[in-house]
């Protein structure tokens, strides 16, 4: 009965995260509110007739799991959310980019760009940057279609090979699955994956377009300063961890706390209305709340035992075959939740075989455009671009996954087996 219950509430928790845009209420609140409902009723009516102290240890190590990604998170966006507020990013995008430049060029350089960007920042972040310099065209419908399934792709392809990209890739580095060095492999096949995107929606592209004059914005020493500070913790975060296994949370807490200090003491002559900690405030609390509210779902559902039934695909399937259709499956369920249901569910799998589920899941979801963050982004600034616009691409986009995925398999072979 209890189960029953439960199981109900996160297939309704789930169904509203897929119907998010269409419903227009926020993903993190129903994830929460169900989330923190389905761990109350464990409460209340224990499973399988549990002890409280059962369930309460149940609770307390998903409260940890919790709390490492969130603080984790939070420094990373903040430094983030400064730069952004600045107009940093956009600034040095500017100036890059030349006032006139071929279709085809352009969309590589978005490509390029886009892949770039969410390797050192959030996928949302990377995306409105790359979007803004597209919306500042005159394009036609089509083509701002094609370079918005572009910047997608690329964007969920960026982040796969670094933790402080992707948060899929974040759980299943904390997890032990597979280290720093494994994930640096993936950097080459996502990369091509984006090439060869590139080169088959620039197909038949070939204007010229012209970039609107832009008034750049003086670039201060501070923000300079605290760009450095982020690119040495994001390095330092890479090179501890190999080296002296200090866990990634630890060094960028310490990275966060620098910039403090140092933006304090270079802030303490100049007038400025804003404190350099409340910067803090201008992250995206609901993407925290939105996994505080999934891994509360997940916790959920590895307690009542129905993570088991994810490795009957793996029972039948060899995992790298397996791994290819869980990251299909992602872009129509989020792939926070997967993730986390398969490493709760403890698939056996050796490291060369979890860097190919890494690719997939954090790549996977650019099948559908609500299948990541990137995509729900992209659709709410381009009217044009919808579920079945964005459909029409997917032939493309199966290209440039299956090329990305099998690399990332191959590149399983450059490293042993630990």
């Amino acid at each position: 009965m209890v189960t029953g219950i439960i199981l109900s509430l996160v297939a309704v928790a789930f169904l509203l995260i897929v119907i998010e845009d269409i419903i227009h209420v926020n993903k993190a609140k129903t994830t929460l509110f169900f989330g923190t409902l389905c761990w109350i009723i464990a409460f209340i009516c224990p499973i399988n007739g549990q002890s409280f102290e059962a369930v309460q240890h149940q609770l307390d190590e998903n409260i940890l799991e919790i709390a490492t990604l969130w603080l984790f998170l939070m420094s990373a966006m903040t430094f983030v959310a400064y730069l952004n507020s600045k107009g940093f990013i956009q600034n040095l995008v500017h100036r890059v980019i030349p006032k006139q430049i071929s279709e085809r060029k352009l969309m590589f350089l978005i490509g390029i760009s886009a892949f770039l960007f969410s390797s050192i920042s959030d996928n949302i972040t990377a995306t409105l940057i790359s979007l803004a310099v597209v919306l500042s065209l005159k394009l036609e419908a089509k083509k701002r279609i094609k370079y918005a399934t572009l910047i997608i792709f690329a964007v969920n392809s960026g982040g796969v090979s670094l933790i402080t990209g992707d948060v899929t890739t974040l759980m299943i580095f904390l997890e032990d699955k597979v280290t720093i060095g494994h994930l640096l492999l993936l950097v080459v096949p996502s990369a091509i994956s984006v090439i060869v995107l590139a080169a088959l929606l620039s197909f038949r592209m070939n204007g010229i377009l012209t970039f609107k004059a832009q008034t750049h914005r003086r670039i201060e020493k501070t923000d300079i300063t605290i760009a450095v500070i982020f690119l040495s913790t994001i390095t330092a975060t890479l090179l501890l961890s190999v080296l002296y296994h200090v866990p990634p949370v630890l060094t960028f807490l310490f990275g966060l706390s620098l910039m403090f200090l140092i933006a304090q003491f270079l802030m303490r002559k100049k007038d400025v209305n804003k404190k350099i900690i409340d910067y803090i405030r201008e992250i995206e609390y609901d993407t925290l709340l939105f996994f505080v509210g999934v891994l509360l779902l997940v916790g959920a559902m590895k307690e009542v035992g129905v993570l088991n039934q994810f490795t009957v695909l793996y029972e039948i399937l060899a995992p790298e075959y397996a791994n290819y259709l869980m990251g299909i499956l992602s872009a129509a369920v989020d792939n926070v939740p997967l993730t986390a249901a398969l490493l709760k569910a403890d698939i056996a799998m050796d490291p060369r075989q979890w860097l190919a589920f890494t690719y997939a899941t954090g790549v996977g979801g650019s099948m559908l455009i609500i299948g990541s963050a990137a995509g729900i982004i992209a659709m709410s600034k381009i009217k044009e671009l919808t579920f079945l616009s964005y459909l029409k691409m997917s032939f493309y986009l199966l290209i440039a996954y299956t090329i990305g995925y099998v690399g990332a398999y191959l590149a399983g072979f450059l490293m042993p087996i630990v």
